[in-house]
C-alpha cells in the first residue's frame, strides 16, 4: 500500500532541510500545531507559517499561501485537514516545492490518497503521515515510545 511506504530517508532528508513551509498552522496558541511550530524552532528551523486567516503566528509573518513565500522553499510539512491537501499539494508543486510531508499522529491526518498520488505523478517526495517529532534527536519519551511502538508492529519508515 503507498501510504505505508515512508522511506527513513525521506524523513531524513526532509529534517535536514533548515526552511520549512508550516502549512495550516493554527492561530490557537494552545493547538498541537503551534507547540510542532516551537519544537522546530527551538531546534534552528527558519519556519515559515501558511495559514490564510492569521496575518502572523509567533511573532512571524503568515502567508496566504505557499506560491506566496519569497524566497520560495523546497519543504512544506502540511497540518491541514485532509479535505484541504490536495489543493495544498497542487499549490506547492506551483511553487517549486520538492518534499512534503503530510502530518498525521492519530487518524487521517493531513494524509489524502489522491494528494499523494498527485505528488508521486510530480517527483514530489512525500511522506504521508508521521509525526515529525518521533525523529527528532532527543525527543521527549512520548515521541520515543510512540516509535518504538511503530517499530515492534512493524509501521516505523524503513
Amino acid at each position: 500500500m503507498l501510504l505505508a511506504m515512508n522511506r527513513r530517508a525521506s524523513v531524513d532528508e526532509f529534517l535536514k532541510q533548515k526552511r520549512i513551509a508550516f502549512v495550516g498552522v493554527s492561530r490557537n496558541e494552545r493547538h498541537f500545531s503551534r507547540s510542532l511550530f516551537r519544537e522546530f524552532v527551538k531546534r534552528g528551523y527558519e519556519v515559515i507559517p501558511v495559514n490564510p486567516n492569521a496575518e502572523t503566528i509567533d511573532g512571524k509573518p503568515s502567508f496566504a499561501s505557499v506560491t506566496q513565500i519569497e524566497p520560495p522553499v523546497e519543504s512544506a510539512l502540511l497540518i491541514t485537514p485532509n479535505g484541504q491537501t490536495r489543493k495544498v499539494v497542487e499549490e506547492c508543486a506551483a511553487a517549486g516545492v520538492r518534499r512534503v510531508w503530510m502530518y498525521r499522529a492519530a487518524g487521517q491526518g493531513s494524509v489524502d490518497r489522491a494528494a499523494v498520488e498527485f505528488c508521486d505523478a510530480r517527483d514530489i517526495d512525500v511522506i504521508a503521515g508521521e509525526c515529525p517529532n518521533m525523529f527528532f534527536p532527543d525527543a521527549g519519551w512520548v515521541h520515543r515510545t510512540h516509535g518504538f511502538i511503530r517499530r515492534l508492529t512493524g509501521n516505523y519508515p524503513g
